[in-house]
C-alpha cells in the first residue's frame, strides 16, 4: 500500500464518520426517550393555577367575614372592628395553649387571614361564635378568639395564617 493511501491520526475515515453518525443518533434518540418522563413530573396548570390566588377586599366591610378557597381548602378573611382588635391585643400570651401574639398573625391589624380548617380533625369552624366570639368547631367544641388562637377544647394549636400578602388597599394575594 501507498504512503499516500493509509489513513492518518489527522484524517478522519468512513468508519470515524459512522462512530459520530451513531453516536449522535442514539444520543437524539435517548432524549427523545427521557424528556417526556421528566416534564410528566412536572406540575399541570391546574396545580400551578391554585397555587396562589387574589382576592379583592373592596367590598368587605367592618365586622364582615368573606370565604374563599385557596388549594381545595377554605380561607376566612375577617374585617375585624376596633373592639375585636382591642381584645385580641389584651390576651395574655402565657394564657394560651399555642402561645402567639396577635401581632404575629396579622399584617394589617384589621384584616385576618387564615384557614378555616380546625386543627384537631380537619372540621370548618363557624365564624363569630363560640365562648370567644371567634370561631367556634361544633365537631369536638374548640373555640378560637379574635384572632383565630385556640383558647379552650382538644386542638392542639392556633388556625393556620397562610402565606399572605397586601398587593394594594384593596387587593390580597395568597399563596
Amino acid at each position: 500500500m501507498a504512503e499516500q493511501d493509509k489513513p492518518t491520526a489527522e484524517q478522519p475515515n468512513r468508519r470515524d464518520f459512522l462512530y459520530l453518525a451513531t453516536g449522535a443518533f442514539a444520543a437524539v434518540g435517548v432524549a427523545n426517550v427521557v424528556w417526556p418522563l421528566v416534564h410528566q413530573m412536572n406540575p399541570d396548570a391546574s396545580v400551578k393555577a391554585l397555587a396562589s390566588i387574589e382576592v379583592d377586599l373592596s367590598s368587605v366591610e367592618t365586622g364582615q367575614s368573606i370565604t374563599v378557597t385557596w388549594r381545595g381548602k377554605p380561607v376566612f378573611i375577617r374585617r375585624r372592628t376596633q373592639a375585636e382588635i382591642t381584645e385580641a391585643r389584651a390576651v395574655a400570651v402565657t394564657d394560651l395553649p399555642d402561645p402567639q401574639g396577635d401581632g404575629e398573625r396579622v399584617q394589617k391589624d384589621e384584616w385576618l387571614v387564615m384557614v378555616g380548617i380546625c386543627t384537631h380533625l380537619g372540621c370548618v369552624p363557624l365564624g363569630q361564635s363560640g365562648d370567644f366570639n371567634g370561631w367556634f368547631c361544633p365537631c369536638h367544641g374548640s373555640h378560637y378568639d379574635t384572632s383565630g388562637r385556640i383558647r379552650k377544647g382538644p386542638a392542639p394549636k392556633n388556625l393556620e395564617v397562610p402565606a399572605y400578602e397586601f398587593v394594594n388597599d384593596t387587593r390580597i394575594k395568597i399563596g
